[in-house]
């Protein structure tokens, strides 16, 4: 199986730890990665902003970057969600550009749900003996769905204690520009997330949207706690490694 690595910005600029994780995980399940030169930005903060015509020479890139891709893998679900909602919207006046934009969606997947649904993968081998909790982001709760997929990868992993989030379904207060443009209500979001997953007790907290997992990290640093912030794939690729 062929699949193309969607990096995304948040990824490529601040996390490429991540992009690593899923490129060794992916190679052990017999995947073969490729990574189209082309890609750019999806346009996300422009399109959750209002700017749609801004958006639209990035989305055509985006197009044409994955043309001949059998699938695409990302690790973000903010980035995946603009594609498969916005891009169909952003091109329906071009027949074209809407047809490409149809089967690039199609073949979209976060992590997660590459894994569970295309490659049929739930128990990967991996061991974590460590206290785990998961942050249930926006994007992959309300609009992939995808958050079975991670449950099933984790409560797979051998000797995990994996604990669930207390109202783990809240927002973190990143929201794209959200955070930017209403501060206040931003981190008042953002610190009664961290005392869920400090009610916890867990060592580490996982996700798969980087934002939100950018945005928790801070705080929880910024409250000089002990917690791990991971992706599912970093999760995974050192549990598979022990």
């Amino acid at each position: 199986m062929k699949a193309s690595i969607f990096i995304t910005c948040i990824c490529d600029s601040m996390f490429p730890q991540v992009g690593e994780a899923m490129v060794r995980v992916l190679e052990k399940l017999g995947v073969t990665l490729d990574f189209p030169p082309e890609q750019t930005c999806c346009g996300q903060p422009a399109l959750s902003s209002g700017y749609w015509e801004d958006a639209r020479p990035v989305a055509e890139t985006m197009l044409t970057a994955f043309a001949n891709s059998q699938y695409v893998v990302a690790p973000a679900g903010s980035c995946i969600t603009a594609v498969k909602e916005y891009y169909p919207i952003l091109f329906e006046k071009d027949p074209e550009k809407y047809r490409q934009a149809k089967e690039l969606s199609a073949k979209l997947f976060e992590f997660s749900e590459f894994v569970v649904k295309v490659l049929k993968k739930e128990d990967l081998g991996a061991r974590f003996p460590h206290r785990v909790t998961y942050h249930s982001s926006c994007h992959a709760r309300r609009f992939l769905n995808t958050d079975q997929y991670v449950r099933t990868l984790l409560t797979n992993v051998k000797e995990i204690d994996y604990i669930p989030l207390p109202h783990e379904e809240a927002c973190c207060g990143f929201g794209g520009t959200f955070s930017v443009k209403l501060p206040e209500i931003s981190e008042a979001m953002v610190d009664a997330k961290a005392r869920n997953i400090l009610e916890t007790k867990a060592d580490v907290l996982v996700g798969v949207d980087l934002s939100c997992l950018l945005n928790i990290d801070g705080r929880l640093k910024k409250q000089k706690t002990n917690v791990r912030v991971m992706h599912v794939a970093e999760l995974l690729d050192e549990g598979m490694r022990m």
